[in-house]
C-alpha cells in the first residue's frame, strides 16, 4: 500500500514502536513516521507506507499544534513528571503572574534541547549520555512559538495549548516557564493536535487500525500522497509525451495542460490526463525552460 494513515500514539508506545506495530498490521516493510513523539506524549503521529515514505523528510518540517499541561513547582532531570525530581518549590506566583510569563514566549526565540532527546552529539544520543549519568553542552537553537492559549489555570497547573515550529520542546518550554516564574516547572501531559495538517480528528489508534484491516476497509483510512500537495496547481502530461514522465525527465510547458494558467514559474503537482497516476512535483528551471522533478512518487491511484 501507499499513501499515510494518521496513527492517535497511545502512550508508553515510541514512535518507532508504532511503525514496527504498523509493519506486522499492514504486511509489509516500507513504512516510516514523520515526526517522532515521546513514549509519554500521546497524539497525531502521520505513518507514511510505500512511496508516501518520501515525504516523511518534507512532512517533519511543519508547524506542530500541542495540548500540554504544565506542573509549577517542580523541576526535574527530564523536565517532565516522569523523570526524577531534583527540586521543589510553593507556587506563590498569581494567575496573573502565570499568563504574563507564559505569554512572553511567544514569537521567535531560542531554546537549548534537553539532555532527555534524541539528538546526537559525536554520534551519541543525547538521551544515552543522560541514563549514564553524563551532560554535555549543547548549543540553542532557534525556534518560533506562533501562539499560546491559556486554556485553564488550577495552580499549580496549567493547561495550554502551544503552536509551535519544528524543533520544539514543550517539555523545554514547561521548564522555561517555570525558571522565569522561579517556582520551577515541568510537563505534566502532552497530546499532539495538529502536525502537516493532519489533525487530532483524523487519527486512529493502533487497535483501531487492526479492526479496520480485519473488516477489509484498510484504503479508507488511506490517504493519498498528492493530498499532502493540495494547495500547488496541477498539470496532466499530454499523451504524446507521456514516456517524458514515466522517465523522470524535464517537462516541456506545451507539452501538459495546466488547472490555472498564471501558474508561472511555482511548483506544480504532475499527473497523466487520466489522474491514473501522481508523478510528482516539479518546478520551472529557467536554464532549461523546462519543469524539472523536484520530488518523484509515480503514487497509483
Amino acid at each position: 500500500m501507499d499513501g499515510i494513515i494518521i496513527i492517535n500514539k497511545e502512550k508508553d508506545f515510541t514512535s518507532f514502536d508504532v511503525v514496527a506495530k504498523m509493519r506486522g498490521i499492514c504486511k509489509q516493510k516500507k513504512i516510516g513516521h514523520t515526526g517522532t513523539l515521546d513514549p509519554d506524549a500521546t497524539g497525531v503521529l502521520p505513518v507514511c507506507l510505500g512511496c508516501a515514505t518520501k515525504l516523511c523528510d518534507m512532512l517533519m518540517d511543519t508547524n506542530k499544534v500541542y495540548r500540554a499541561t504544565l506542573m509549577l513547582g517542580i523541576t526535574t532531570d527530564t523536565q517532565d513528571t516522569s523523570g526524577t525530581i531534583l527540586a521543589e518549590k510553593e507556587v506563590l506566583c498569581s494567575e496573573a503572574n502565570v499568563r504574563e510569563a507564559i505569554t512572553s514566549f511567544i514569537g521567535p526565540g531560542m531554546q537549548v534541547p534537553p539532555m532527555y532527546s534524541a539528538l546526537k552529539v559525536n554520534g551519541k544520543k543525547l538521551c544515552d549520555l543522560a541514563r549514564e549519568g553524563i551532560e554535555v553542552e549543547r548549543k540553542a537553537r532557534e525556534i518560533t512559538i506562533s501562539s499560546i492559549e491559556i486554556e485553564a489555570v488550577n495552580l499549580p497547573e496549567v493547561v495550554m495549548k502551544v503552536t509551535c515550529s519544528k524543533g520544539t520542546y514543550i517539555r523545554t518550554l514547561c521548564h522555561d516557564i517555570g525558571l522565569k516564574l522561579g517556582c520551577g516547572g515541568a510537563m505534566k501531559e502532552l497530546v499532539r493536535l495538529e502536525t502537516s495538517g493532519f489533525t487530532y480528528d483524523s487519527a486512529h489508534t493502533l487497535r483501531e487500525v487492526e479492526e479496520i484491516r480485519d473488516a477489509g476497509r484498510l484504503k479508507e483510512i488511506l490517504i493519498p500522497v498528492d493530498y499532502v500537495f493540495h494547495a500547488l496547481p496541477a498539470a496532466l502530461v499530454k499523451e504524446a509525451y507521456i514516456k517524458n514522465a514515466d522517465n523522470g525527465n524535464y517537462l516541456l510547458h506545451e507539452w501538459m495542460k495546466f488547472e490555472r494558467e498564471d501558474c508561472g514559474i511555482e511548483k506544480i503537482r504532475v499527473y497523466d490526463e487520466q489522474k491514473s497516476c501522481f508523478y510528482g512535483i516539479y518546478e520551472y528551471n529557467e536554464v532549461k525552460q523546462a519543469y524539472k522533478p523536484v520530488k518523484l512518487f509515480f503514487y497509483h491511484f
